[in-house]
């Protein structure tokens, strides 16, 4: 065998004896036998000295690295050390960053989740909170959701809202919103560097026509004050979970979302009290609500499988469509479950002579003037009681003749 470098032949890989065989270099072709001695083991190893101190470094199989490649590493070994590195610390120190790296690995869809738990609790709005997870996973997981965060770039982004950029600019201009907040997160988090590739200014504004503008929102369709009591009666006349919300909804002057998620906690029928939690109101202060006698009617016949008061059919909380689909079947599409605040505000301006500020704390209006809002800390409870007793009583006289369902030009409540 020639002395030098490149010693070893292909016949040289089938060696059986178990020993060291030297290719030069630095590189060796180790051999040795199996615990039972019925197989032949074939190694590569790498000798150098650092320090003065001499080291093994191991190249692998021979059943996966060809002699070719051995000499290659062996190559790239011996220039470590000629630049005073040790190759074997170098591999563990690769070896740890790669777990770290592995570690710190997070899809998209996982930042996407864990940011949304972490702001779930200041968002006001139960449809708000509930578009976020939507959205992302209708319109952003099928695309990117299974990626690690730190690879997502701005050619990804556009491949989610560019199919959406026009057809629904609305939508799409609030998700582009969504996926900056989350990337955000993720960055401040430690999961990704760099610029956020979904930011508008400086970055999408030059690939992406500027969104439209919004069109103002129009006053929801309420029902004209007189025509309320006759469509109570036909209310009251249907079977169903719906209906017993819808005619709760009316009766209480609240909301869609706060009468949907309110919880039996909430209520309590002896004082006839119903106390919503500021998380859950549009305010984000808790407003305390007083029941006319027909509420707790209502209730008390209500049954009770869960924490809701007015679940859907699932269990979980109804959906808003429910009403909607209601307000249909009973010829009234074309009012909304939130017109009926409306229709209560107009009533009691024009057929009461409770206050102005009265029939505002009933709708937990926010009072504009800071001034006003110094000097009141009341929430005028008793009044709201009788104006909402007052209420309920209109709602369940006979109807005048003539009445009609039409829109309120009044700004919604």
């Amino acid at each position: 065998m020639a002395r030098g470098i490149n010693r070893l032949t292909g016949a040289d890989l089938r060696r059986s004896k178990p020993n060291v065989y030297a290719d030069g270099g630095g590189l060796y072709l180790q051999v040795t036998k199996a615990q039972d001695n019925a197989a032949i083991n074939r190694s590569w190893l790498f000798r150098f000295a650092i320090n003065g101190r001499e080291r093994w470094a191991g190249l692998g199989s021979t059943n996966t690295v060809s002699l070719a490649e051995a000499r290659e590493r062996a190559r790239q070994c011996r220039l470590l050390v000629l630049d005073g590195i040790d190759p074997i610390e170098t591999r563990k120190q690769r070896r740890a960053q790669e777990a770290a790296a592995s570690k710190r690995a997070i899809t998209f869809d996982r930042c996407a989740a864990a940011f949304i738990t972490a702001k779930r609790n200041e968002w006001r709005s139960q449809k708000h909170a509930a578009t976020w997870p939507a959205t992302i996973h209708k319109y952003v997981s099928p695309a990117i959701g299974k990626l690690p965060v730190d690879v997502i770039d701005t050619p990804l982004i556009m491949k989610v809202l560019q199919p959406i950029w026009d057809r629904i600019p609305e939508t799409a201009s609030r998700l582009r919103g969504r996926i900056e907040s989350i990337l955000d997160w993720a960055t401040v988090s430690g999961f990704r560097q760099g610029e956020n590739p979904a930011r508008w200014k400086g970055r999408l504004e030059h690939l992406l026509a500027a969104p439209r503008k919004i069109k103002p929102k129009q006053n929801m369709a309420a029902m004209q004050y007189a025509a309320v009591p006759a469509f109570m009666a036909q209310l009251k006349a249907e079977q169903g979970m719906s209906a017993r919300a819808l005619e709760f909804l009316i009766l209480s002057a609240t909301r869609s979302g706060e009468v949907r998620g309110a919880v039996w906690s909430e209520f309590d029928l002896i004082h006839a009290v119903w106390e919503i939690p500021g998380p859950r109101t549009k305010a984000g202060r808790p407003h305390r609500v007083p029941l006319p006698a027909r509420c707790i009617g209502i209730l008390r016949a209500l049954p009770r499988h869960g924490d809701l008061v007015f679940p859907g059919r699932a269990g979980g909380m109804m959906a808003d469509s429910n009403l909607v689909y209601l307000l249909r079947k009973l010829g009234h599409g074309d009012v909304t479950a939130h017109g009926f605040r409306s229709s209560f505000r107009t009533w009691s301006a024009e057929q009461t002579a409770f206050p102005h500020e009265v029939a505002e704390q009933c709708l937990a209006h926010v009072v504009s003037n800071a001034v006003v809002r110094a000097y009141k800390r009341t929430d005028l409870f008793d009044k709201r009681r009788r104006l909402m007793f007052a209420w309920a009583s209109y709602c369940s006289r006979p109807a005048p003749a003539g009445a009609t369902v039409t829109k309120l030009v009044r700004p919604s409540a």
